[in-house]
């Protein structure tokens, strides 16, 4: 076949001259995205540092990391196999909820039209009705814009002698505030917990007739986080306090930084994820900046009373992610695991046999961990728990790995051999959940956190300014910290914003898991 030669300015002109043929909007999107992706692999290719495998993951990254899918993707059977004492699979649901489920469902009482209790029975029995417990009910749902305007047409009248006009007073209630607190929420909602860009947010309002330019949504939200400043920092005196903290890094990107305000030492941006567990309650933290997460762990501690002992840490093995050494070391480290299993993930489809054990045995001691959650251990309950089931199973997931450099069964530097060396390597701290209570198998908790940074980056690209990444680093704090304790966001927001005053006074009386008692003891005052 003769090669033929296109450049890809040639092939973007022909592109363009398709858009105006048949061509629709939507092959155009694919077909522009395929020219951009053939053009990236060139360079890639044209650099030859790039290896086969690090392009199968750019290319084809896999849509699953659970141990029954990587060894199918790899052509090996994984049967059923699960551990003794794993959790019963829950079996799938009709994905409709009942009555309960809308716990922000404004709820109408509806008293029977014909009967009271104590009535006599309409069926003529004899006997007397008297209310039950459970209502019946029914739930209706509507759809609404997220922001809603009220105009207000008040009349006005003008004496035809002396000319004065008089107006109408506003209905009570209406307040001095253009925009109000839950205006407010809302958008702080979408925009840092569903990861809205301001544009878009702005277009969705404009197409339901509540124009809000971007400008002015910008301001809303900036002087929304003046008010809410003292309980984020509430929220961070009060996880420097805590027992465990899970921290982890991923990219950012902000313009003014960009531009040089980053120090000459390091060029990089990030947000980083900081997860709390303090009594069982959880706190999510995001810090945006130069600084990596060990960094910004270390400013949290320096909230941390002096008396308590220093905290868990779970982390990935990255030295960033860890504070600068001391004596005695400002935390205890433990190692995440499933970083450890995810070496052998990518390297299962050339190492099938080998990568299906380890993955079989780490799937196991998985199995025991979701056993010792769903029966509500406690923390040294727990430890026990895997002391006894899963450290037998890790010796010999030791012994394997140890046999597999020492009868030379295995290259070193093999992409096996560096996943080998990758657990050997860090294994009393992958281990430290045999060791110690409440340590984690994993650091998934702060990177499920972390997609709320991402989805930020994915959708908006970037922050404007280092207020502007603050003021996101705020709100996502307070909003994640509301979903991991089951706590509605709007309400806690709008709430903080009502009692501004309150408050600032007192902090710690409006976090996410105590503002309802604060509250009621207003309304009862």
């Amino acid at each position: 076949m003769e090669r033929l030669d296109v450049s890809t300015a040639e092939l973007e002109a022909l592109l363009e001259q398709a858009r105006r043929e048949p061509l629709g909007e939507e092959g155009y999107e694919k077909l522009r995205a395929a020219i951009r992706t053939l053009a990236y692999v060139t360079e890639l290719l044209g650099k030859q540092e790039t290896s086969l495998a690090a392009l199968r993951e750019l290319l084809c990254p896999a849509t699953t990391e659970k141990t029954t899918k990587v060894l199918e993707q790899a052509g090996i059977d994984a049967g059923d196999k699960k551990p003794e004492h794993a959790p019963k699979t829950a079996v799938a649901g009709h994905g409709r909820n009942g009555a309960a489920a809308y716990s922000g469902a404004r709820k109408v009482p509806v008293p029977h039209a014909l009967l009271k209790g104590g009535d006599a029975c309409p069926d003529g029995c004899g006997g007397k009705v008297y209310p039950q417990r459970d209502p019946g009910v029914l739930v209706r749902i509507h759809g609404q814009a997220p922001i809603a305007a009220t105009v207000y047409e008040l009349e006005k009248l003008r004496c035809n002698l002396c000319g004065e006009v008089f107006t109408a007073a506003a209905p009570e209630g209406v307040g001095e505030k253009k925009y109000d607190e839950t205006a407010a929420s809302m958008i702080a909602l979408l925009r840092y917990g569903s990861g809205f860009p301001w544009y878009r947010l702005a277009g969705l309002e404009e197409s339901l007739g509540i124009p809000l330019p971007v400008a002015t949504q910008c301001e809303i939200v900036a002087e929304t986080a003046v008010a809410l400043r003292p309980a984020f920092d509430e929220l961070v005196r009060q996880a420097a306090q805590g027992e465990l903290v899970h921290n982890d890094d991923t990219s950012m990107r902000v313009l003014s930084l960009d531009r040089g305000d980053v120090s000459p030492e390091r060029t990089g941006v990030f947000t980083s994820g900081l997860v709390w567990i303090v009594h069982e309650r959880r706190i999510a933290l995001f810090f945006t900046g130069a600084k990596h997460a060990g960094e910004n762990l270390a400013d949290v501690l320096g909230e941390r009373a002096g008396e308590l002992p220093p905290p868990i840490q779970m982390c990935d093995a990255l030295s960033r992610n860890v504070p600068k050494p001391s004596e005695p070391p400002p935390t205890v480290l433990a190692n995440c695991n499933a970083h450890g299993r995810r070496h052998f993930v990518k390297v299962t489809p050339s190492f099938p046999e080998p990568c299906r054990f380890v993955l079989e045995t780490l799937g196991e001691v998985y199995g025991y961990d979701a056993a010792a959650r769903e029966q509500g251990l406690s923390p040294e309950e727990r430890l026990r728990f895997h002391q006894q089931h899963s450290g037998p199973v890790m010796e010999k997931l030791h012994a394997w790995l140890e046999a597999q450099f020492a009868e030379r069964k295995v290259e070193p530097n093999s992409g096996l051999g560096q996943a080998i060396s990758y657990l050997l390597k860090h294994w009393e701290k992958l281990m430290l959940f045999l060791r110690q209570a409440g340590v984690p198998l994993d650091n998934n908790l702060v990177e499920r956190a972390l997609k709320k940074a991402i989805l930020h980056r994915k959708n908006s690209l970037f922050y404007k300014t280092r207020n502007g990444a603050g003021m996101g680093d705020l709100f996502m704090s307070l909003i994640h910290t509301c979903e991991l304790n089951g706590v509605n966001a709007f309400d806690y927001l709008t709430e903080l914003q009502r009692h501004a005053g309150e408050v600032k006074r007192d902090p710690a009386e409006w976090m996410p898991w105590n503002y309802r008692q604060a509250l009621a003891r207003i309304d009862s005052g």
